[in-house]
């Protein structure tokens, strides 16, 4: 059985902005950093202080940097990128504004010319994960391992939709950056087994 922490990078300053993100590469500002050290406080709070740690981010600079934060303040190693725990493209509304971005398409699970579809975003994200408790595991030398996956926020919603049978969470819910969300992998089956909105 694999215990998977599930984190949503710090705060941008598009996040700050309310812009859509996407793919485009938008580093932390200096409310992200404080919630990556906030983020790893709080698993300090939660991980036995002998589990073995893995952690896991996407490939996109605000989630390595506070996967980075995250290994630094825990004093384990350094993450492994992983490209399919990239947020959505959003195609033609990456940098739009969430009440723009609302206007013309409709909300987050329309049709968006050049944009991935959620339910791609779902595939992508289970496989990633998939991937990432394997190497954990192999890593660990054990069935049990505890993996920190950092990623972005729609790709998150896709996954806790997965691993809860669709009730979480809520439609227009807003999961906080640097929110941390722990779900159990065992038999490549995923199980939500807790959600913070930190």
């Amino acid at each position: 059985m694999t215990r998977v922490l599930l984190i949503r990078h710090g705060e941008t300053d598009w996040n700050r902005d309310r812009r859509i993100q996407g793919v485009t590469d938008i580093p932390l500002n200096n409310t992200g950093r404080r919630q990556a050290a906030a983020a790893a406080a709080a698993i300090r709070d939660i991980v036995s202080p002998d589990a073995a740690l893995t952690v896991v981010s996407s490939d996109l600079l605000r989630a390595a940097e506070t996967a980075a934060i995250i290994a630094a303040e825990l004093g384990i190693a350094e993450p492994t990128p992983e490209p399919l725990l990239r947020e959505r493209a959003y195609g033609e509304g990456e940098g739009l504004d969430v009440d723009e971005f609302t206007a013309r398409y409709g909300g987050h699970t329309t049709e968006v010319p050049g944009a991935e579809s959620p339910a791609a975003v779902r595939v992508r994200a289970i496989e990633g994960l998939r991937r990432a408790v394997a190497d954990a595991r192999r890593r660990t030398g054990t069935g049990e391992a505890t993996l920190l996956a950092v990623a972005h926020g729609a790709l998150i919603r896709e996954v806790l939709a997965h691993a809860s049978g669709g009730a979480f969470p809520a439609p227009g819910q807003r999961l906080a950056n640097g929110s941390i969300h722990e779900l159990l992998v065992e038999h490549d089956r995923m199980r939500l087994v807790s959600s913070s909105m930190v």
